[in-house]
Formats: C-alpha cells, sequence, structure tokens
C-alpha cells in the first residue's frame, strides 16, 4: 500500500528478502524495539533496525547533541548541535520509514517508567551510558521478569564485544556480578564482562584516555559501526528465533584492528578465575583504586 510522497513498505525493504522470508519481514514490520540511550551506539542501533524494516521502536535520550559527538554518534552534525538526539534521531526513523510507530521518553529510563518503555517490546537493546549502571540493572532485571531477551554490544576501540541474555538462561546480575564493588570498579567490572578478553588494550596509545573517575573514556566510528552489525543481528535473530545465538555466559569479540574474532565462554561471569585475574590486571594498568568489601 502506497502512502503520500509515495512511501512503500514492501518496496523500502524489499532488498531484505532473500535474508528474510516474506513472513519475516512481516514479522519485523508488526514488532517493537526498544533503545535505551541514542548517543554512541543506540543511534546507529535504531538506523540500522529501521533499515531491517522494524516498524515500532520505544526510544529514549535525555541529552543534547555536542561537539564531541561528532566523532562518532548517528544523528551528530553542525547542524543538530544542541538539539536533543531523541528529536533527530526520531526524525531521521521517520524518513527511513514513513509508517514507522515512535514512542519517546525525552526525561530518560527510570524505575518509575521502565514498564512503559518495555511495554509490547520483542526485543531491548542496551545503548544506556557506559556509567548508568543503575538504571542499567533495574531494566535488565525487568526484562528478565517479562520475557523480554536483551543484547548489549560494547564499540571497543576498532572493535566490538557482545553479550546478549536470553530471559531463560544467565542473568544480567549473575554473570555481571557487581555488588560490593565501588562505582569505577563496578565500571571495569562491565567493561570486562562484556569484553573478557580486552583485547583494545593491544593498542591503547594513551591510558590517561581512560579515567573511570571522570566518566571518560575514549572510542570510534569504527567500533560504533561494528556494534550495531553485531547486536542487530543477533537481535534479528533472537525475534525471529532462528539461528546460533550468543547468550551469556557466551560472548563474541571482533577486533577488526587486530583482525581477530574470540569467541568467549566464561562459566560462573565475573566470578570466574579468569575475569578475576583480567579485572585485577586491568584495575593495575588502569590505576583503578581499590576499596575494602565485606
Amino acid at each position: 500500500m502506497e502512502e503520500a510522497g509515495g512511501f512503500s513498505y514492501d518496496l523500502a525493504f524489499s532488498r531484505n528478502i532473500g535474508w528474510f522470508t516474506e513472513e519475516e519481514q512481516q514479522k519485523l514490520r508488526h514488532s517493537r524495539v526498544a533503545i535505551a540511550g541514542l548517543g554512541g551506539v543506540g543511534g546507529t542501533h535504531a538506523l540500522t533496525l529501521a533499515r531491517l524494516g522494524i516498524g515500532k521502536f520505544s526510544i529514549s535520550d535525555l541529552d543534547v547533541f555536542d561537539w564531541p559527538n561528532l566523532n562518532r554518534q548517528a544523528g551528530a552534525y553542525a547542524s543538530t548541535m544542541g538539539i536533543p538526539k531523541l528529536d533527530a534521531m526520531a526524525d531521521t526513523l521517520k524518513d527511513i520509514n514513513a509508517e514507522v510507530e515512535l514512542r519517546l521518553f525525552p526525561e530518560g529510563i527510570n524505575e518509575h517508567n521502565i514498564d512503559a518503555f518495555l511495554d509490547g517490546a520483542s526485543l531491548y537493546v542496551d545503548s544506556l551510558d557506559i556509567f548508568a549502571l543503575n538504571v542499567r540493572r533495574k531494566v535488565f532485571a525487568r526484562c528478565r521478569e517479562l520475557g523480554i531477551p536483551a543484547v548489549t554490544a560494547a564499540p571497543m576501540g576498532m572493535g566490538t564485544a557482545m553479550v546478549a541474555f536470553d530471559p531463560k538462561g544467565m542473568s544480567f546480575e549473575e554473570y555481571f556480578a557487581l555488588d560490593g564493588y565501588s562505582f569505577e570498579e563496578q565500571i571495569l567490572k562491565f567493561i570486562v564482562a562484556v569484553s573478557p578478553t580486552m583485547q583494545q588494550r593491544h593498542y591503547l596509545v594513551n591510558r590517561g584516555s581512560v579515567n573511570l573517575f571522570k566518566k571518560k573514556v575514549p572510542s570510534t566510528a569504527i567500533g560504533i559501526e561494528l556494534a550495531a552489525g553485531v547486536a542487530c543481528t543477533n537481535g534479528i535473530k533472537l525475534m525471529l528465533g532462528r539461528g546460533d545465538v550468543v547468550t551469556a555466559p557466551r560472548g563474541l569479540h571482533f577486533d577488526a584492528y587486530r583482525n581477530k574474532l574470540v569467541k568467549t565462554w566464561r562459566p560462573w561471569g565475573n566470578n570466574n578465575p579468569l575475569q578475576r585475574f583480567m579485572f585485577w590486571y586491568m584495575k593495575r594498568l588502569l590505576g583503578v583504586g581499590t576499596t575494602d568489601r565485606a
């Protein structure tokens, strides 16, 4: 059916057919994806999924575009500086799919609107700021309770590391094991658990660019684009129920700079001896202080 301006969903996404059946494409058309955070990976996740034909989105962000976003964030242009990321990305999604259905959360995600944000979602794509651990934990917990699969893929230097969570499999809390640690240590544990092999450490040319106390970490557009490809591929497989999906305690880390793909398996998550060692090693490498734990 054509709409004003000549838009036709079937025609716009016809080149997806072959990788998806026509029936699967229609399933994507009527599916909702929830994406928390549209800076960094979030905006690129949204664009990728929109071009795959996802017809409904719940999206959130409470920030505006700023100059440091230009190196990597979808929607960041000189013309969008100072504009809310949510508004800019909503306009872009409508530009891709004229019939897209959007639920916007300009106040961000918090404990009071998590249920509304996740309502009707077939998939949650984690794109929150790396330092937003408290709300991230709450969203993942609610996804598990509601039976919604969740995917997180982080840009790691010039690569990406991904881990997904099946609501019937290992939980976010079991995998990341964050309780009892300082905020800076929790951030480092999150990074180490998403990226167990920490391949990117081999070519970090300035360790001072990573400052967890000042909430500052480097990133590249390369990592962002790779993260979207990996996260959205596994998200689509979860939604369509086909293909081998990498879920915790398994993970994937592809590093384009090192020409290397590593499939990780960390039973007990961050409580795995290999993870404990990597956490200790990265603390020393980055100078993250220790805290007393009960």
